[in-house]
């Protein structure tokens, strides 16, 4: 007897081969000679196994696994199991024509306490899997931390809280370069410190889940108006030591280059008005300057030292010069642009009194009823192709063109058990979501002479995302949840195959 599911499947994927051409405006000749394509990932989003190789907990295993935190009531302690199925992965990454893979070293698989003597079986597990990579011909651009601290340093000393988090930082980031450094070239130290230092310490969305806001719902304990600038504070000392220790120690030896990765939305003024022009300034200040105004400028932007006062921490002098030029590239994450506007009342920041509110920005993807684009499945991220062209340009004119390397951009559809998996294999708006972004990516790179080097796509595989666990798939594989988890290929991972081969 036939199997009907995977006739139907293979049909499917025929007619989602021929919807590819219409998406095919833009091909790889239309970037730079050395331009990197690759697919991006985090350690906690793919690997599971969180119990397996003596690793421990870290502070989103805990969070995780607290009631009502996660929207479908899951956790990550499986995840797609990249950690058993990472050769069967890195083969999917060679079909695809790829020429790297983005991915974090979880902390506590290396250090189960934080600290004090490496785990041989977390070491040998990032070395075989970075040997792998590199015998199949995917360069490895390995993220230092995403977003997972070993639950023992939360417990010891309130971890980014605590300026003893920058030595331990070190100790960690080093030994990862003295172990991986002679296969990885290019290091980034953290994700979007921004976003974990505002979910996790401000709203209290996102572990460790400390806030003030809604202390009576969601916070045993935080201070959401000063927390949020300690922590990124911790965060940008923790980077500028780290940089510093890879150049005095191993750049020379081991020839690569190491940055840290941002997540910047573009802002564009709702209105023409000067108060709406200083309103989307203020709004890139608090999300990006925040932290590229210490690596390039020594300190915080003008907008947030007047804004925040004094609950924004000083920079001393020697902190300040090891901070400046503390990169060789910035990785950008960049899914989506919103609509900026002033806030004249300050109503929010009087009810609140937290961090987001201090920038005196509203941001909205609606702007006189009309949004701004479509949306994907998750309710912030809208399709706006021509944001990352104009920030792009932002950054090169703001920080004298900087090497840049677009380390996630990618649009989610929604999961649900009544969509057939025939159709969520046609991904449609997948592919022309990356055609419209990689062709605006292309201008600002011909036309604007922005310094884009690479770009990265989110993700390889469907995955657990977050606060959102299963309910959304972003990859260009999908992963069948009730069948082993397995991977099919969607539309475009068609789409990518026939933009990175080389036209003859």
């Amino acid at each position: 007897m036939k199997n009907t599911a995977s006739m139907g499947i293979g049909i499917t994927i025929i007619f989602c081969m021929i919807d590819v051409m219409q998406f095919q405006n833009i091909s790889r000749a239309d970037f730079p000679p050395g331009f990197v394509f690759g697919t991006a990932s985090s350690a906690y989003q793919f690997e599971g196994a969180v119990d397996e190789g003596n690793r421990k907990a870290s502070i989103w295993d805990t969070f995780a696994h607290k009631p009502g935190r996660v929207m479908d009531f899951s956790n990550a302690d499986v995840a797609v199991d990249q950690y058993h199925r990472f050769k069967e992965d890195i083969d999917l990454m060679v079909d695809l024509g790829m020429d790297a893979y983005r991915f974090s070293i979880s902390w506590s698989r290396l250090y189960p306490n934080g600290s004090g003597e490496i785990n041989k079986a977390g070491l040998d597990y990032y070395n075989t899997f970075i040997d792998t990579l590199v015998e199949k011909g995917i360069e490895p651009y390995v993220t230092l931390y995403h977003w997972d601290l070993p639950q023992a340093l939360q417990d010891s000393y309130g971890g980014w809280l605590s300026p003893q988090i920058v030595d331990d930082f070190s100790k960690y980031a080093k030994a990862c370069f003295g172990a991986f450094g002679d296969r990885v070239k290019h290091w980034i130290t953290f994700n979007e410190p921004r976003g974990f230092s505002i979910n996790g310490y401000d709203l209290g969305l996102q572990a460790p889940g400390r806030c003030s806001i809604l202390s009576h719902l969601l916070c045993k304990a935080g201070n959401s108006s000063a927390e949020p600038y300690i922590v990124a504070h911790n965060i940008l000392l923790s980077h500028a030591t780290a940089v510093d220790i890879y150049r005095q120690h191993f750049k020379k030896k081991q020839r690569g280059s190491i940055g840290i990765t941002l997540d910047a939305k573009w802002f564009k003024p709702m209105s023409d008005s000067s108060e709406d022009q200083d309103a989307a300034q203020r709004a890139l200040d608090f999300e990006l300057g925040w932290f590229m105004d210490p690596i390039y400028k020594g300190d915080y932007p003008a907008s947030m030292r007047q804004m925040v006062d004094n609950r924004l921490p000083k920079f001393s002098k020697e902190q300040s010069k090891l901070l400046r030029g503390s990169l060789d590239f910035v990785g950008i994450n960049h899914y989506t642009t919103l609509y900026a506007r002033n806030d004249r009342s300050r109503i929010r920041k009087r009810i609140l009194n937290d961090a987001c509110s201090d920038s005196a920005v509203i941001t909205s993807p609606f702007r006189k009823g009309v949004s701004i684009g479509d949306r994907g499945a998750s309710i912030w991220l809208y399709i706006v192709p021509w944001g990352i062209r104009s920030l792009m340009t932002y950054i090169k004119q703001t920080y004298r063109n900087p090497p840049v390397v677009i380390t996630e951009n990618g649009v989610d559809d929604r999961n649900s058990r009544f969509i057939p998996m025939m159709n969520a294999l046609n991904d449609n708006k997948r592919m022309e979501y990356h055609s419209e972004y990689l062709s605006n990516v292309s201008a600002a790179i011909k036309k604007d002479g922005c310094d884009i080097r690479g770009y990265f796509v989110w993700s390889l595989l469907d995955n657990w995302e977050w606060n959102s666990g299963f309910t959304v798939r972003f990859g260009l594989y999908f992963v069948d949840y009730k069948n082993n988890l397995k991977r099919y290929p969607k539309a475009s991972v068609s789409w990518f195959k026939s933009f990175l081969t080389p036209i003859r």
